[in-house]
């Protein structure tokens, strides 16, 4: 039984982090053809948290928003940013096209996120 509920939460998170991905992507992709890609993703990766947090406490992990929570997704979403900024640029400055450089990004990101995630809502 907890092995299905475990493979369910994954579903969910999975799914979240599909919208939310999205919302980040839309938003940066419209905005780095006019301002610097670190302030275009800054911009959408804080709409997509948003998303993502309320998203992730009612559906994912069907929880209450509380301090403590609120905090724990924070801070695992504050790593989570450096993690993606140092890792876009890093994709950008070996040639990857600006357009599509946070694909490679997502691909090592999203996995760490999940693990930091489900700490916070498991373990506080």
């Amino acid at each position: 039984m907890r092995k299905r509920k475990t493979i369910l939460e994954f579903i969910r998170f999975s799914i979240v982090g599909v919208i939310s991905t999205f919302i980040e992507y839309v938003i940066y992709w419209i905005f780095q053809y006019w301002i610097n890609v670190n302030i275009a993703f800054t911009f959408g990766y804080f709409i997509s948290f948003l998303a993502n947090y309320y998203l992730t406490v009612h559906f994912t992990f069907k929880e209450k928003v509380s301090a403590k929570n609120g905090i724990g997704f924070s801070g695992a979403h504050i790593i989570n940013y450096f993690l993606h900024i140092i890792l876009l640029n890093i994709v950008i400055e070996i040639g990857v096209p600006k357009e599509i450089a946070l694909i490679p990004v997502y691909a090592i990101a999203v996995p760490l996120n999940y693990f930091m995630v489900r700490f916070v809502f498991k373990n506080f």
